[in-house]
């Protein structure tokens, strides 16, 4: 009787400690299930914050683009006033000198 109880008692251990591996696995394979989901979850939401981030960029640098068009025509526009203004004066002083060389010849 003796053997059998400790027959019994080995058998009981066996399983419990089988059981216990078994047990261990599947908490490791939910841990792991747990960090794959996990990390899924955050490449979509950095995917989404680099997808929006790109977007807000292009916004910007084509609201710049089109300040620097606005600017550059600007002064264009005034470059084009000056030189006008400019060669009206030289012009002026240019008519200016030729009407009196001409009485100083005569």
């Amino acid at each position: 009787m003796k053997s059998k109880l400790c027959l019994m008692m080995a058998s009981t251990l066996l399983a419990l400690t089988a059981f216990s591996f078994a047990q261990a696995g599947d908490d490791m394979k939910k841990a792991a299930d747990d960090t794959g989901h996990a990390t899924k979850t955050a490449a979509k939401k950095t995917g989404h914050a680099t997808k929006t981030a790109a977007k807000d960029t292009g916004k910007a640098t084509e609201k710049a683009a089109d300040k620097t068009a606005d600017a550059t025509k600007t002064a264009g526009k005034d470059t084009a006033k000056d030189t006008k203004k400019g060669a009206k004066a030289v012009g002026h002083g240019v008519k200016k000198g030729a009407d009196k060389t001409a009485d100083a010849v005569k």
